[in-house]
């Protein structure tokens, strides 16, 4: 009978170890999802404003190193992340290929201007920095007009914005969530535990003596389900770029292993936090109140 009753609580004590990895793992997997989210939402913010076109139109008869050293200071400064200097003839050459005509032999002769294509930081995609730029641009005696869709810029700032907020919102309220459902899954876990702490007590075990083996192993559970999480976010990393290839652009390595980091970190931290406060409200439980 007493092997019987051993095996039971052996079986019980397993059941409760895997409740508690899987929950783990699924929180820690939730969380990560979101990351990958927050991570991916601000590179494409950052790909999208990055890409907002600032078109330099030269002035007539402008001589070509002219052209090419202000393309060369704009490329010095810090706020350009790229340029790229269109010639009148691969300008008529576009906008042949787009009308489906040629237009210079109707009208004798090219009447489109050399630009320069000016592509900034995301930091600085935002209408007040582009109006000062502008204005310094503006300066140079060789050009003739500066060209951008302010209202462009203010659309996907505002929206980039809005979503940020969102997500900032979901985040919090999930990882309240995820506290709260970890917390509870290894207080029950302590719980079927409860008679095993007031026996160590009775033989005068102390508080640290007791609470360690739980503790280390609820920062075990923790780096297990952190590590299952990961593999499960690694799986999603790489289904995601085999069926949309154009996201490879978009990840940085460095961010998923800080993400992959930040996964095993809260793992072990949720888990001996938990672990900690659970056994000690049962060790300051008085003997009546562990049968309820």
């Amino acid at each position: 009978m007493g092997r019987k009753e051993d095996k039971y609580n052996r079986k019980r004590l397993n059941s409760s170890y895997i409740t508690t990895i899987v929950s783990i793992t699924l929180v820690l997997f939730m969380l990560g999802l979101l990351g990958l989210i927050i991570l991916h939402a601000k590179k494409l913010s950052d790909y999208v404003k990055e890409n907002i076109g600032f078109s330099i139109i030269m002035k007539e008869n402008v001589k070509e190193a002219g052209i090419i050293k202000l393309q060369k200071i704009l490329d010095a400064t810090e706020y350009v992340k790229s340029t790229e200097y269109i010639t009148k003839e691969e300008a008529a050459k576009e906008f042949e290929e787009e009308l489906g005509e040629e237009f210079t032999s109707f009208l004798g002769y090219n009447p489109l201007l050399p630009t320069i294509e000016v592509r900034f930081k995301a930091e600085y995609a935002n209408n007040d920095s582009l109006t000062i730029i502008k204005e310094k641009i503006l300066e140079n005696s060789n050009v003739k007009e500066v060209f951008y869709q302010e209202s462009l810029v203010d659309v996907v700032n505002k929206n980039v914005r809005k979503i940020g907020i969102i997500i900032l919102g979901f985040s919090t309220l999930l990882l309240i969530i995820a506290i709260a459902l970890i917390n509870n899954t290894i207080r029950l876990s302590v719980y079927s535990k409860r008679f095993l702490i007031r026996s160590m007590q009775l033989v005068g075990a102390t508080h640290i003596f007791i609470s360690k083996p739980f503790i280390w192993k609820g920062i075990l559970h923790g780096i297990i389900g952190a590590l299952i999480a990961i593999m499960l976010l690694s799986g999603i990393i790489y289904f995601s770029q085999r069926e949309l290839p154009e996201l490879i652009n978009l990840q940085d390595i460095d961010l998923f292993l800080s993400l992959f980091g930040i996964v095993i970190l809260l793992g072990v931290f949720i888990s001996w936090m938990s672990n900690l406060l659970a056994v000690r409200k049962y060790i300051r439980l008085k003997t009546d109140s562990l049968y309820y």
